[in-house]
């Protein structure tokens, strides 16, 4: 029975770790729809959202499973906690990478506002997160996890310079508005991956020490 159950919570490990891997390509597929001007791109992200929906589905169903029959204890319950809140994390990742996907099919029909500098950099940081916080998970590596959750600062800087060009563009240009305001929008759903992959490091720290660090005030208690 021990090992049978040991054997599920690998099986879901893997599951969740390719729900994961769907939802990064959908992000990188995503802003390189923007940056490449590719709408195949685009919707290639959009045909694919269902699979991750019912990824999400299938998790869920499986954690819910898990703790109806096993009635797992410390370690074990702490897993499936953290695994129904990250399975949550990723689906939102997923759906940021389908607004940034609308988004490029509507940015395609008009001009180029501005050279993609900040976008390329702001992307490069949250996939990076995404993905370290997935590899904290495998590794169980709170360091790992930590690094994730340092670099949100840095995705939100390059956010706020990107919207402070971009309103300086739209003020001296009213042709502009409209593209402008779309890779507004873009950043934007950039930053909330990269808020996802952060609460997704929390949440391994939680599964790893037991310790809750959403709060950093009452983590230094």
């Amino acid at each position: 029975m021990e090992r049978h159950f040991e054997h599920d919570l690998e099986e879901l490990k893997q599951r969740l770790l390719w729900m994961g891997s769907l939802a990064e390509r959908a992000v990188h597929q995503a802003v390189h729809a923007v940056l490449d001007a590719d709408e195949a791109l685009a919707e290639a992200v959009l045909s694919e959202e269902d699979a991750i929906n019912e990824m999400q589905i299938e998790i869920d169903d499986r954690v819910q499973r898990l703790l109806a029959l096993q009635a797992p204890m410390a370690a074990d319950l702490r897993f499936l906690l953290a695994v129904a809140r990250i399975n949550g994390d990723l689906e939102r990742i997923g759906d940021q990478a389908v607004n940034i996907s609308h988004s490029a099919m509507r940015i395609l029909r008009h001009p180029q506002v501005k050279p993609y500098v900040d976008l390329p950099r702001m992307t490069e940081l949250a996939e990076g997160m995404v993905r370290d916080s997935l590899n904290a998970l495998v590794r169980g590596d709170q360091t790992l996890a930590r690094s994730v959750m340092q670099r949100d600062d840095q995705v939100d800087r390059l956010r706020d310079q990107l919207f402070r060009e971009l309103l300086t563009y739209m003020m001296e240009n009213s042709s502009v508005v409209f593209s402008a305001f779309e890779l507004v929008l873009v950043a934007k759903n950039i930053e909330r991956i990269g808020d996802h992959a952060t609460n997704i490091a929390e949440d391994v720290i939680y599964f790893v020490a037991g310790r809750d660090v959403r709060h950093p005030a009452l983590d230094r208690r």
